[in-house]
């Protein structure tokens, strides 16, 4: 067992046996991503791939959340400062118009998530509670997703007018009736309705998660590097054959359209809604 690294103050990240676990640190906000935190999630998936004992990456949020989304209105948000990058793309900061969130989504967004995605190791998303809008997209660039009986999932940043988060995997995560369903109406999916549309491989009691999500990552360990890299290789090429890449691209076109077109008619990207506001809308529905 390796010492826990703190990673930019807003990642954890160790190593048991042959098991590497990359936390999200920022329980007080439900861990709601900033680039700070995007990025130091980089850097430990970077660490994990790097090290040849491990076999096995867990993803996992600290405290009662799993992940609320994305950064919208913490006193974290820094949407206006300069990382250095790790795709081929343009610092967004200095940039006029669509300009400045197209450059910055493409690294941070759908460029990190890709990179996440097909990275050559086999990976866990461990969600309790709320796994939310850009919470989703964690979730979804891991190859299994093992979920306790009080996470949800939900996705809903149509009241924003915008088409679903940038990594638009939805309609191969789900089928396309119940994406509709899913974005059209913003509802929460219970874990275990997203196990039944095939979401979600393992629906386990809270107590025993990260038990569960650790017997299936020891699991997983006994098989072969190369045998497990390939096998996760063919599977992510054949999503891409059947149109998993070529619809994100597209969905990102007209995501950015949205966040254009909301700013020509009220001035603001997000449509008016920061956090407390879509916390404010989400709860509301839920009730109703």
């Amino acid at each position: 067992m390796s010492e826990v690294q703190t990673i930019d103050d807003v990642v954890l990240y160790e190593v048991r046996d042959n098991i590497a676990i990359v936390t999200m640190d920022r329980p007080e906000y439900n861990n709601a991503q900033n680039s700070q935190m995007t990025y130091a999630l980089d850097k430990a998936f970077q660490l994990a791939t790097n090290d040849d004992e491990v076999k096995v990456i867990i993803l996992a949020g600290n405290g009662k959340h799993f992940s609320a989304g994305h950064d919208i209105g913490t006193p974290g948000r820094d949407v206006d400062k300069t990382f250095e990058r790790t795709q081929l793309w343009y610092d967004h900061v200095n940039k006029p118009g669509g300009e400045f969130l197209y450059a910055r989504e493409q690294e941070v967004y759908l460029g990190m998530c890709r990179r996440w995605r097909d990275l050559p190791k086999p990976t866990i998303a461990m969600v309790q509670g709320a796994c939310v809008a850009g919470g989703l997209m964690l979730a979804w660039v891991c190859d299994l997703i093992i979920a306790d009986d009080k996470a949800f999932f939900s996705d809903p940043v149509v009241r924003m007018g915008i088409p679903g988060v940038e990594y638009f995997a939805h309609v191969h995560e789900l089928n396309p009736r119940i994406a509709k369903e899913f974005l059209f109406t913003g509802d929460r999916m219970p874990a275990e309705r997203a196990y039944q549309m095939g979401m979600v491989n393992r629906v386990v009691p809270a107590a025993s998660l990260r038990e569960e999500t650790f017997n299936m990552a020891e699991r997983i360990a006994q098989m072969p590097r190369m045998g497990l890299q390939l096998t996760k290789q063919v599977i992510n090429n054949a999503e891409d054959l059947m149109g998993k890449r070529s619809t994100m691209d597209m969905a990102f076109g007209l995501h950015h359209f949205a966040h254009v077109h909301n700013e020509a008619i009220s001035g603001d990207r997000l449509g008016g809604f920061d956090a407390k506001a879509m916390v404010k809308a989400n709860k509301s529905a839920a009730k109703e």
